[in-house]
């Protein structure tokens, strides 16, 4: 499991994926999460604008596992 950092209280889903380096751009972001690629806390999400928070546990398929700290 790879830990990421943020400084804020909390980042939008396609932007952390951005940051974990999973997607490139934003629109690659929106396909993996509309593929329903995308588990946080161990439950499908299908939503780009949901807030991830410090704590959060996101498994993008076919990629690893991430913790937010």
């Amino acid at each position: 499991m790879k830990e990421i950092n943020i400084t804020t209280d909390y980042i939008k889903l396609d932007s952390f994926l951005k940051l974990a380096e999973v997607a490139q751009t934003g629109g690659q972001a929106k396909l993996m999460i509309a593929d329903e690629m995308i588990k946080v806390n161990g439950e499908i999400i299908v939503q780009r604008g949901k807030k991830i928070r410090k704590g959060d546990i996101i498994e993008v398929e076919g990629y690893d596992k991430y913790i937010v700290v």
